[in-house]
This record gives C-alpha cells, sequence and structure tokens, in this order.
C-alpha cells in the first residue's frame, strides 16, 4: 500500500504537469491559427492566449464531452442492442423493416435479406 502511496504521489505533480504543458500547447496553437487566418480571410479580430483557451474550452464542450462516459452515440447503440437480444427474431425482424422504411437504411453487410 505504502507503494502505491508513493507512486501516486510522484505522477500526481507529473501528469499535472503534463496536462498544464498539453493545455498550454493547445492553446498557443489555436491563438496562432485563428491570428493567422481569420483577420485575412474574414477581417475577424485578433485574439489573446486567454480568450484562445476560452475557444478550446468552449469548442471542447460543444463536439467533444468531457470524456467521462464516451460517445453519446455509444449509449444509444449499447441500448438497442439490449433491446434487440430480447426480442424474438420476428420481433427482431420487424423492427429491421420499420427502420428501413422510415430511414431508407440499407442492411448491413452481415444480415441475410
Amino acid at each position: 500500500m505504502r507503494r502505491r502511496l508513493r507512486r501516486l504521489i510522484f505522477l500526481a505533480p507529473v501528469i499535472l504537469l503534463g496536462m498544464l504543458v498539453f493545455i498550454t500547447i493547445g492553446g498557443q496553437i489555436v491563438m496562432h491559427l485563428w491570428n493567422w487566418l481569420l483577420p485575412s480571410l474574414f477581417s475577424g479580430p485578433q485574439i489573446t492566449f486567454w480568450q484562445a483557451l476560452g475557444i478550446l474550452a468552449l469548442c471542447r464542450i460543444l463536439f467533444g464531452g468531457f470524456g467521462l462516459s464516451g460517445s453519446g452515440r455509444s449509449g444509444v447503440r449499447r441500448r438497442v442492442e439490449e433491446r434487440c437480444g430480447q426480442m424474438t427474431p420476428e420481433e427482431r425482424e420487424s423492427f429491421r423493416q420499420r427502420v428501413r422504411e422510415r430511414w431508407g437504411a440499407n442492411p448491413s453487410s452481415g444480415e441475410a435479406e
């Protein structure tokens, strides 16, 4: 147990420093790309490092989530697979037919028509 605690005490500052470096580099990249492209293409304003970090955080929230539970699509897929696993073969085929009618989806290569 003490060995694990020592390892954690050693790794915590290293991990924190790594995250700080990663955030700093990401902010610098966003700032330089913005200031290089936006003013010349769209007559937009130049931004500071802190504004670039804000944009980076906003993009992470809007497009990437927080990484706590993975992608939202995987949860939907898991729920559909659970429901399909509880269906009889006739119910499953009826469900697939309704999906095809509604969305115009083609059967996947693994499905028999």
